[in-house]
């Protein structure tokens, strides 16, 4: 019996792509022919990937859209809503991935790893001596910019480092950290802004010249979000005026180039959208899209639809 064919947006890891054919056929959009264009009533994708209702409207089969991700901002969801498609994502199995990178982000930059080991490469430790001071954690003041389930996973990991937590979002959620329903008097109040809040057009550029100036020259930002949440050209100028001390940043405006006046800065650590990017996050996130597609390409509801 063969297996269902299944349009494939974007490269998948070697294991979740694996564990994805034995269940469909994959087809890259450029070795798809006419009929299976005509055919495919399922779609996996990535969240760094667009599917625009172009593409939508070249599948006039098509029932779900999966992608293996939490975050959907590229995906046309009212569209495909429009023509009865139903979208799902992959909440919930990325938590912890995403904390750990954020929160290491954040050592990175307080304690200057990333310079500290160019440091030592470049022989300047022998040259030179002492390297620079860095800053330590504890005691810090942070605000977290969405408290989500990453949000909630990213506070739960840094209680330990002994940090007052606050946070930022539509609601208050009635929890023991500090609500604050105004971002740039949160960033006031605090010298660490962790950004994990959703992308589109609800957040984008919420992390603007205000909130900037208000978190302050000794003050870091780091984003594990989306690069659309963050004016970069006032995040740039921020950096290079003084007026903010550093950054930490997973994602970026253009993807996969950074912004070039970003590289020339020492005060900021970059990576390469690796958020979810560990071996056991990304199988995990490849079997939820595969329940996802399973179940309602039987006819049954999606297991985590969007919203």
């Amino acid at each position: 019996m063969s297996l269902p064919a299944l349009l494939r947006i974007g490269a998948f890891p070697p294991a979740a792509h694996a564990l994805l054919s034995q269940h469909f056929t994959l087809v890259a959009p450029e070795e798809a022919s006419d009929a299976q264009w005509a055919a495919f009533q399922g779609l996996v994708t990535r969240s760094n990937q667009r599917v625009d209702p172009a593409l939508i409207d070249r599948l006039p089969a098509l029932r779900v859209i999966a992608t293996c991700g939490v975050g959907y901002d590229g995906i046309a969801v009212d569209h495909a809503r429009a023509r009865g498609v139903q979208v799902t994502h992959t909440p919930g199995v990325l938590d912890t991935a995403v904390a750990e990178l954020a929160v290491g982000l954040l050592l990175a930059l307080l304690r200057r790893l990333p310079a500290a080991d160019a440091f030592v490469r470049s022989d300047r430790w022998h040259r030179e001596g002492a390297f620079p001071l860095g800053a330590s954690l504890a005691g810090k003041r942070v605000g977290i910019v969405g408290l989500g389930r990453i949000g909630r996973a990213i506070a739960d990991r840094l209680a330990p480092f002994q940090v007052s937590l606050a946070y930022h979002g539509p609601t208050d959620q009635g929890l023991a950290l500090s609500y604050y329903p105004n971002l740039a008097a949160m960033a006031r109040d605090c010298d660490i802004l962790i950004v994990c809040c959703p992308g589109g057009a609800r957040t984008a550029g919420i992390i603007d010249a205000e909130v900037l100036a208000a978190l302050g020259p000794r003050g870091a930002l780091v984003n594990v979000s989306r690069g659309s949440v963050v004016d970069e050209a006032a995040l740039v100028q921020a950096l290079q005026a003084g007026t903010l001390g550093a950054a930490a940043l997973d994602v970026f405006q253009t993807e996969p180039t950074a912004n070039a006046a970003l590289l020339a800065l020492e005060q900021v650590v970059l990576a390469p959208h690796i958020g979810s990017a560990t071996e056991e996050t990304r199988l995990a996130m490849a079997e939820l899209a595969t329940a996802n597609l399973q179940a309602v390409l039987a006819g049954k509801p999606a297991l985590t639809p969007v919203p």
